[in-house]
């Protein structure tokens, strides 16, 4: 019988130990955080993300809110976004909408008028096709829609990829602000680090090479 007692008393220890490692430390995988998980960047600059990616509104986009649902509607507003990043509508403060997509930028609208001046209200908010271009030694050379996050040489491949002739390790990409990067396509490829984000109104120029 005390061999009994000793055995069940052991393994009882061994769990609440157990449990103990788990609460200290090693309850990170059940929440996620398991060995080799992301872990959030502190400090990460949350609007320059989010214009880099699909889709985001910026500074000098052109939004376009309608409303309808009701029998006398607000007019309908068309706004290029200033350069404080918001858009100012018919009896509402002004609205940040950069860095904001066109479906949440119609959520903060209406919660800006319902309830408080109609029990109900369809908010539409549209935006500008929006274009990178592409020129130089490529097949297709030409302005192409930007659909979707967007990349040097991806936009190069939109364009029908580069010639025989192409320059490939100087691939010019100019921002709207006058700021002009030259991209190493050749490197690019085998380190996709070093291919850079395009975002609507780039251009992007592949010179020809001289031998």
């Amino acid at each position: 019988m005390n061999v009994l007692v000793s055995m069940v008393r052991g393994a009882t220890v061994r769990v609440v130990l157990l449990l103990a490692v788990l609460l200290s430390g090693g309850c990170g995988a059940f929440r996620g955080g398991g060995p080799g998980a992301a872990v959030p960047a502190v400090g990460t600059n949350s609007l320059d993300a989010a214009s880099s990616s699909t889709g985001y509104l910026r500074v000098d986009d052109m939004v376009t809110v309608a409303f309808s649902g009701v029998a006398d509607p607000p007019e309908k507003h068309e706004e290029r976004i200033k350069e404080d990043g918001t858009i100012t509508l018919q009896w509402v403060e002004a609205i940040k909408a950069e860095g904001k997509t066109a479906g949440q930028l119609q959520e903060i609208i209406q919660a800006l008028y319902v309830p408080k001046y109609f029990q109900r209200l369809t908010v539409t908010v549209l935006t500008e096709n929006r274009f990178f271009y592409v020129s130089g030694e490529v097949k297709l050379p030409s302005r192409i829609s930007y659909v979707g996050e967007m990349s040097v040489l991806k936009a190069i491949a939109s364009a029908g990829g580069f010639t025989d002739f192409a320059q490939k390790t100087k691939v010019q990409l100019s921002r709207p602000d006058g700021k002009v990067v030259i991209v190493n396509g050749t490197k690019a490829l085998e380190n996709p680090s070093l291919d850079l984000a395009v975002s609507p109104g780039d251009k992007i120029h592949v010179p020809r090479r001289l031998w």
